[in-house]
């Protein structure tokens, strides 16, 4: 097979395992894997195990260490160090340690307990930290403890890498060899380290003045590859040179741009060395040893979960924290193929034993979403205190909203909804906030504000924050599967309580309001009308004129600003105030003729007048659909000119 057709065949199987892995909400990387034991040389044997197939493999290896350079923050690291360095250290050296006298009980010898260790102690950075942010537990006390143990994990792999190829030789040898990696290592960083930080942010202002996206990126790729190189010339490996240049370039402020153009090249390439490593799937030899897979999968899962949060206790973790901490790290992780990859072509593992290995840690991250759905459960099933913590939480919530009335519910306590807090005040207008900061929650209430630790996507948080009391409920996080949650909790609990929800844009604006939010309010939208208020008064557009016609367009963007309650003390302006869209409310006395009739039956459209609001028995419906029926009692909002509001309301009262 020619490289062309090798490149067209994995490219093909990428494309086609993303947007089925995609379409089922599962990571590709599961798909990656099943595909390449597909079509690898033991099953329908498209792609042969050759040395080009292993080239672009590496690649891929070279390129996800460079995006955990990048990560790497020494003011993070700080910052963490205890989680870090602590939690995330004793978890690797204790798995490694463990997995040593499991293997040599096992017939295998100490060498490959080691590296089995290695793997085997990795978990899932990918996908655990995608799943913390979807359910907004990034701050969380066990989302901080994750991340702390992912960041070693991480790092743990360069050393590794390392370590794991000289273990396959004899002992005297193997001495010798990692006491001169190690000094390649330490002179290699020292030099790097050293010179590197003082040429690196000079040498990027340099091709950033040049202004050319082709020639940033290029740039990019040789330092990265040209690093990479210069590593192995030093008799290490490319991953630990890729992993230096990012941390170089983290420290400069071009790394986010560095981040996002890397990112096409990151995750095509990853793509390719995780078919490989599928590739290397022997299904037949995995079936028949299937109870040695089920019993490592049972082990790994069984083994970490004890281990990290026994761990996580020992550190000072609540109870319900540790178990979540164990349960959301149990599973396998993509570095455990990158070291598994590295070790295939040693003698450390019998084949039989790799598959097994391989086949675990596959069947650990395709269960590792259903264990974190379930974590909750089974954390409030086995830890008698979190009911206890629970229902402090609520108790506070619900102390902090006791006083409150007719108040808002604002769910996110970060800018917006801290800049939302603020005006609310300056109005008189109570609130409760929620937020899943435990820091942030800390410090703004020891500052007065009405804010308290809780969830606002959960029942309890809702009801004791006041729900059935409120007037109002703000969604101040540009998050929409989370608001989704939340609308649906308010319109089972409380349907006719108004919900505003803040968007990043109009991509979603059709099923927040489908799913009974009053008003969405795009980010992108509101910047571009500030934007451009400024920029039309800057280039002399009068002032009076850039008001109305961003009234407008909000007038048509956001039914409730449309139109206003006229009062004898508005001032007039230069609108010529008898076209001006204005609010009319209508109070349907016994007898008026509209009773029983619904709002097509009416025809208010003809006075170019349509119903804004109907409020029955304290209830209101915002936009009523034409559809909606009139009763006794109602107070029916009408939006349209002056005229046309008189003749409509005539129309409501007498026909």
């Amino acid at each position: 097979m020619t490289t062309l057709q090798l490149v067209l065949v994995l490219l093909a199987s990428a494309v086609f395992v993303v947007v089925l892995f995609r379409s089922l909400n599962l990571p590709p990387i599961l798909g990656y894997l099943l595909v390449g034991a597909a079509i690898g040389p033991h099953a329908l044997d498209l792609i042969p195990d050759s040395e080009a197939t292993r080239h672009l493999a590496e690649f891929g290896v070279v390129f996800l260490m460079f995006s955990i350079g990048l990560e790497f923050s020494l003011p993070r690291l700080y910052s963490m160090k205890r989680t870090v360095f602590g939690l995330g250290l004793a978890q690797v050296a204790l798995t490694v340690a463990i997995n040593v006298p499991v293997a040599m009980l096992a017939g295998l010898s100490w060498q490959a307990g080691i590296a089995l260790g290695g793997i085997l102690a990795m978990s899932s950075t990918a996908l655990v930290v995608k799943m913390l942010a979807e359910r907004l537990q990034l701050e969380s006390k066990h989302g901080r403890e994750i991340i702390g143990v992912l960041l070693f994990q991480d790092l743990a792999v360069v050393p590794l890498l390392i370590v794991v190829p000289a273990l396959s030789q004899a002992p005297e040898a193997m001495a010798e060899t990692l006491a001169v990696a190690a000094l390649k290592a330490a002179v290699v960083l020292s030099l790097i380290l050293f010179f590197g930080q003082r040429l690196m942010r000079g040498w990027f202002h340099i091709v950033a003045q040049r202004r050319s996206a082709e020639l940033f990126m290029l740039n990019v790729l040789l330092i990265t590859l040209g690093l990479a190189y210069l590593t192995e010339l030093a008799g290490l490996s490319l991953a630990l040179g890729a992993f230096l240049a990012g941390m170089l370039i983290s420290e400069t402020e071009y790394r986010y741009q560095v981040e996002e153009d890397i990112k096409p090249f990151r995750d095509v390439l990853l793509g390719l060395f995780f078919i490989t490593v599928g590739m290397f799937l022997d299904v037949g030899v995995i079936v028949r040893q299937l109870p040695w897979v089920a019993g490592l999968l049972a082990l790994l899962l069984a083994g970490k979960f004890v281990l990290i949060g026994g761990l996580s206790r020992a550190f000072g973790a609540l109870p319900g924290t540790a178990m979540r901490t164990g349960l959301w790290l149990c599973a396998g992780g993509e570095f455990g193929f990158v070291l598994i990859a590295d070790i295939k072509n040693l003698t450390l593992l019998p084949g039989a034993a790799l598959q097994v290995v391989v086949a675990a840690l596959v069947l650990s991250m395709l269960l590792a979403p259903l264990i974190v759905q379930f974590s909750e459960k089974i954390v409030m099933r086995f830890c008698a205190s979190e009911w206890m913590l629970r229902a402090m939480e609520l108790t506070q919530i619900a102390a902090r909203s006791m006083a409150t009335d007719k108040h808002a519910i604002i769910c996110g306590y970060g800018r917006s909804g801290q800049y939302l807090a603020r005006f609310m005040e300056q109005e008189g207008v109570s609130y409760v906030a929620l937020d899943l900061d435990p820091e942030r929650v800390r410090e703004a209430a020891a500052a007065g504000d009405t804010v308290v630790y809780g969830d606002a996507a959960r029942r309890e948080a809702l009801v004791a924050a006041g729900l059935m009391r409120a007037s109002v409920l703000i969604v101040s996080y540009a998050d929409p599967d989370s608001a989704l949650r939340v609308l649906a909790l308010v319109h089972e609990l409380r349907p006719e309580l108004p919900v505003v929800v803040r968007a990043v844009d109009e991509s979603d604006f059709d099923r927040l309001s489908q799913a009974g939010a009053a008003e969405v309010v795009p980010e992108t939208l509101e910047s571009s009308i500030m934007l451009a208020s400024h920029a039309l008064v800057l280039l002399g557009v009068p002032i009076n004129r850039v008001v109305r016609r961003f009234r407008e367009v909000r007038e048509q963007r956001y039914d409730l600003l449309r139109g206003f309650f006229h009062g004898a003390t508005d001032a007039a302006d230069d609108l010529d105030e008898a076209r001006q869209s204005r609010l009319h409310s209508v109070v349907l006395n016994p007898g008026a003729w509209g009773i029983g009739r619904t709002i097509a039956e009416l025809g208010l459209e003809r006075f170019d007048v349509t119903v804004s609001l109907i409020r029955r028995r304290g209830i209101r419906a915002v936009s009523p659909s034409p559809e909606a029926r009139f009763e006794a009692g109602d107070v029916v909002v009408m939006l349209g000119v002056p005229d046309g509001l008189a003749a409509g309301e005539n129309r409501l009262l007498k026909g």
